[in-house]
This record gives C-alpha cells, structure tokens and sequence, in this order.
C-alpha cells in the first residue's frame, strides 16, 4: 500500500486521502435520472416491464407491464445500475430483461472515463450507508434521501486504473462472503419452514399422536372442555354486568340475562380434520377479546392521566416479544384498570404489513403494570383449561395464512379487525394433551432458537466483515498504489473543463424527471 498521504481541503475542512486521490460528489460520477411516474391506467398484460422497488428488494415480486412510450432515459437494460431513493434505500444491478424505470428511483448513466462501474456500484453502498445515518434521511414511514443531499455527498476518489483494481478485488472477497451468507439464509429458511412445519404438526394433533395412542380417550374431551369454557364466559359477563348494575345504583332490570351477547361462531368450511377428542372453537368462544389505547386520544383538561408503558407493533413480535424499548402513553386510570396486561394474555398484531398481520405471542408479566395500544388486539382466555401459548402457537402457525385472506388490504397495507379475530378458528384438545403439545414444543423450539440465534450471529459478522472491506477499499489499504497512475485530481478537472466547454461555460444540465 505505497503512496503518500495528502490533506485534501473541503467543505467540511481538512481530511486525509491517499496520494493520487481526491474528493468529488456523487454528482461528478456521472447521470441519475429519476424514474417515470407511471399510473394504474399505465398497467397492461404485455409490453415492457415497469421495474418498482418492490422488484429490486424482492425478485420473486411480479412485475407490472405496459404499452406506453416513454423517453429512451426512462428505458433500462441487463447490467445498468439502479438507486432506489425511497423506501428500501440501496444499489442495485438490474439483472432481467429490458425495462422502464419507475418514479423513486435512479438509472445511473455513469461518467466511464472518470470512474469504473464496479467501483461506483461499491462506493454508492457506502455513501447510501452515510446518508441514511445522517440529517439528510427524511420520513418516519416511508424512508427516503432528497435528490440534493444525494448528488453533493462527498466521495474519494482514487485514480482511474486504481478504481478497477479496487473493485476487483471487492469483487473477488465479497463473492466468497456473499456465498457464505447465501448459505447462512439458505439455512435460515429451512429453519423457518421447519419452525412451521413443527408448529402445523402441533396444533393439528400430529405432534402429541403417541401420547393419544398411549394415554387412550381422556375423561374430558375437547367438546366437553368447550362447554365448560362457554359456561365460564356467560358466567364472567354477567358477573360484569351485575358489577355495572351496582356501580350506578341501579336495579338489574327483569330478564337482563337473555341479553347475553353469545360468541361467534367459527367457519368450518375447508378447515382440516381434528383427531378424536378435539373440537374447532372460535376465539371469541375461547376468551376476551379487546382493543387498546389510542394515541393521541383527546381528553377534557380536567380527566386526569398519567404515562404507563404500553405495547406497539414491533414489540409484538411472532412467537416472542420484543421489549428493548418499550414506550410510555398517557392514559386514564379506567383506560389502565381495563387494558392493564396479565400473565396469559395473547397478543395479535392488527397488522401493517402482511408480514405482521395477526402474529403474536404471549403476554408473562415481563412490564409492570403495562397496557397496549389499539393497534395490538389481547385475548384473554376464560381458562387455563386452554394454554395461551397453544393459542398463540396456532395464530402464528395456521393463522399466518388465515388472517391473509381474511384481512383489509390497500395497496400498501393489510389489517385485521376485532370481528376478523372473534371469528378466527382454533382446535380445542382435551386439556392434559394441550398441555403436553406445549411442553413438546418448548423442548424442540428452543433447540431451534439456538441455531437460528447462531445464523443471526453469522450474518451479523459477515455484514460487520462486509463493512470493514469496504472501509479498507476506500480508505487506500486494500490495494497497492501506482505512482505512474494519472492523479483522480488532474482527471477530474479535465472532465469539469471539457464539461464546461460542452455547455457554453455553464454547468451541464442533469436530465431529470421528477
């Protein structure tokens, strides 16, 4: 790694680079013109692809096609290099077929006699990393950098030919780290679909067919288990109600108690056969079912409140919660008497996304005196006849699917609602097997927990790997400098100079689409 370090004066003051660098902006690097704003209207069977962020993230997302003709700027080919600028904020390569680009994101043209694609590719993962570290990241839902913060982010730029050497030999130390990390998610998605594979064989009564065949019929079948739950829960209103009564003062009026709101029923149609002794129940049947506290609820000055902590959606995780930051709310003292969370409390998410629609876990007492927001739904069993981590098991199992058909969807969000949950269907076992599947499942899950804690693990070295090669490229210390290679600085004049000279003594005009 030759070559003798130089200050190079910038906006931000003095900053060391190698000899023969020097600091330019994404801007210097070459053409970034924004997508077209196609419209629904646009959308056809056939024609080109209109290529959205969602393909760029996600290559197995369909793409959407059209007819209409669109400036030759808005056309990309195999092999060109796209920023997305909003939502998922990163680099791409479009590796498919010709194609349009869409609004939100950036075909890059880059300026080849100044810098080597490969070593732009690289350099805009870094720079993208910087900006969404800095002022410059704007949107609380959707993320996204502004065009001006973009284009004048600094970068170091090294001489012509180093640049090619730099970006081969990123390219050959991170294709053996990409290949390791494709191996640590390929085996991560076999954990996943053996986690769902083992949660289906629970909740559907293969996981526990031994102990049936070895423990013969028990003496209380889930119908019969049924009954007694749907016994407590009439039990349980009317207590409530008699409660309400005496609160304000007032005589239970003559047949108070037909007024009894009876469970929702569930749908039978298509659901899997139980094993002998099991019986399909709704949730609603099974327990309580309540919303939460909404923020930003207006109140009269005189109701007084006070900050509780309270659950949100990505605490609510599935198959565990997520309490590294657990938020405060205001609140009343009967919003907190009705909504204060209890151990067996079984948390659904409302959604979002279809990703967190209806996951869930178990609420264990972990927060004192903690409530939720009404974002997150709670069902609190009637008994503990039926294991709420059963219950949970099997929303975050059989569910997965059910509450995706069953849910809202807009364009960008999926949701439940409290009639979508009561009418959720869940298998009842008899009450010692449900307790056994439990048990079974802790065992195998945890085992489970463990290796996919351990690919967690990989994959954070690897990225925290891939950060340091990169620092290393582009700090000079990845590859040997040439004294004979041609000074970034004198390239880049030359470049400015000639681009003056091509646009009459004024900066070249960018072509952009908003």
């Amino acid at each position: 790694m030759s070559g003798i370090a130089t200050d190079v004066e910038s906006e931000s003051g003095s900053e060391t680079l190698p000899a023969g660098w020097s600091w330019a902006t994404v801007g210097d690097t070459g053409e970034y013109i924004n997508g077209f704003a196609f419209r629904p209207a646009h959308r056809e069977v056939s024609g080109l692809p209109i290529v959205r962020i969602q393909n760029l993230s996600d290559p197995d997302k369909p793409l959407n096609r059209t007819n209409i003709s669109v400036p030759a700027s808005f056309h990309v080919r195999t092999g060109e290099m796209l920023v997305s600028w909003s939502a998922t904020v990163d680099v791409f390569v479009w590796n498919r077929e010709p194609a349009l680009v869409n609004q939100h994101i950036f075909r890059v043209v880059p300026q080849e006699d100044l810098v080597d694609k490969g070593f732009l590719f690289y350099w805009l993962k870094v720079a993208i990393d910087q900006l969404l570290e800095s002022e410059h990241l704007h949107g609380s839902t959707m993320k996204h950098i502004n065009r001006g913060p973009f284009m004048a982010h600094r970068i170091p730029l090294p001489p012509r030919a180093e640049q090619v050497r730099i970006a081969e030999a990123l390219e050959g130390l991170l294709s053996d780290l990409d290949a390791g990390v494709a191996e640590l998610k390929a085996a991560q998605r076999k954990l996943g679909k053996y986690r769902q594979s083992l949660l289906k064989s629970a909740v559907e009564g293969a996981l526990t067919a031994d102990w049936r065949a070895a423990n013969g019929m028990p003496k209380e079948t889930g119908a019969e288990l049924l009954q007694r739950i749907l016994s407590r829960r009439r039990a349980h209103w009317e207590q409530k109600q008699l409660a309400k009564f005496i609160e304000h003062g007032k005589t239970p009026p003559k047949g108070w108690q037909a007024k009894y709101p009876k469970p929702t029923e569930p749908d039978l149609t298509d659901l899997p056969s139980l094993p002998k002794g099991w019986v399909w129940a709704s949730l609603d049947m099974l327990g309580e079912i309540a919303s939460g506290v909404a923020k930003g609820t207006k109140r009269g000055r005189d109701v007084p409140t006070r900050e509780v902590p309270y659950l949100r959606v990505a605490n609510v995780q599935r198959g565990y919660l997520n309490l590294t930051h657990i938020k405060t709310i205001e609140a009343t003292e009967s919003d907190i008497a009705e909504l204060r969370l209890i151990p067996g409390d079984v948390l659904f998410n409302e959604g979002g996304d279809l990703d967190k629609l209806g996951r869930g876990w178990v609420w264990h007492g972990e927060v004192a005196e903690c409530i939720h927001q009404n974002h997150v739904f709670r069902m609190r069993p009637m008994l503990s006849a039926t294991p709420s981590e059963f219950i949970s098991h099997h929303g975050n199992s059989f569910g997965k699917e059910w509450f995706k058909k069953a849910g809202k969807q807009t364009t960008n969000l999926a949701s439940i609602n409290m009639t979508m949950l009561r009418a959720f269907p869940v298998p009842v076992p008899p009450e010692l097997e449900g307790r056994e599947i439990v048990a079974r499942l802790e065992l195998a899950l945890s085992a489970t927990v463990e290796q996919e804690t351990s690919v967690e693990r990989g994959l954070v070295m690897a990225a925290a790997q891939r950060r340091n090669l990169l620092k290393a490229a582009f700090a000079g210390q990845l590859v040997p400098q040439n004294a004979n290679d041609e000074p970034a600085s004198e390239l880049l004049a030359r470049i400015r100079a000639e681009r003056v000279s091509n646009d009459g003594d004024a900066p070249r005009r960018r072509r952009m689409t908003a």
